[in-house]
């Protein structure tokens, strides 16, 4: 399953975690403990979190690249959409196989 993360360098990651699980958790059945999160978009398509004292590390998983895509849009949006106090710049994701 194709797999991208991107490192998010922010004092407020666990915070941000926070929101996000706690945004989805309407839909999904989210995962979050403290540090970590992790948010099953479907079946197939899953984003985790982990917060560190200096940044977020994302992680979003699909079966095909078109689909990749699409999510990292959706979590970077929400991302900056939360961050709106703090201008955490560009989120560039990498693709890992």
């Amino acid at each position: 399953m194709p797999i991208s993360q991107a490192r998010v360098p922010t004092a407020e990651a666990s915070r941000y975690l926070k929101q996000l699980c706690r945004h989805w958790s309407h839909k999904f059945p989210v995962e979050e403990t403290g540090d970590k999160g992790r948010v099953p978009f479907g079946e197939d398509r899953i984003c985790t979190f982990e917060a560190s004292s200096d940044a977020l590390l994302m992680q979003v998983a699909t079966p095909d690249p078109a689909g990749l895509t699409r999510l990292e849009n959706v979590v970077s949006d929400h991302l900056l959409r939360f961050a709106f106090r703090e201008n955490l710049g560009e989120i560039t994701w990498s693709r890992a196989a």
